[in-house]
């Protein structure tokens, strides 16, 4: 079963976010008081754990919010998902907007390890039906947008 693994949100861009059990997706914008929420198509930020034990076994002391992403999951092969695809988390409707990104300057974990995985293997969505998300709500996906 795809699960949610924590939810983190940041004040700020450009750092690490802050890993919690809930927040409350708001349609249009993305997470109430995160940093990246607004009138774009990046509302939300996903990535799974398996990425980011990629990063751990290369000896890396990362873990949740560490890549910026919004929501972590397991049991979801996110970057499966094409553009489009609507999935519920909990109560909420997402729909994918973009997988993948441009790193236009390097992170820190790039400079420690040589690579990323979030410009890979992070997708982004819209909030299309907001509500709370919780550590432990189920991720399902209901297929393409129409």
């Amino acid at each position: 079963m795809a699960t949610v693994v924590s939810v983190n949100l940041s004040e700020k861009k450009t750092v690490r976010k802050t890993p919690g059990t809930c927040g409350t997706l708001v349609v249009g914008s993305g997470f109430e008081g995160d940093a990246h929420a607004g009138d774009w198509h990046r509302q939300v930020s996903l990535l799974a754990e398996e990425s980011i034990a990629k990063m751990q076994a290369k000896g890396l002391d990362v873990d949740a919010g560490d890549f910026a992403e919004n929501i972590t999951t397991t049991g979801v092969d996110l970057v499966a998902l094409p553009v489009g695809t609507r999935f519920r988390v909990g109560g909420t409707l997402l729909e994918v907007t973009q997988i993948g990104k441009e790193c236009h300057t390097k992170c820190a974990i790039y400079y420690q390890a040589g690579d990323c995985v979030m410009p890979k293997e992070g997708i982004f969505a819209i909030v299309l039906e907001g509500g709370d998300v919780n550590v432990g709500d189920e991720i399902v996906v209901e297929g393409d947008a129409a």
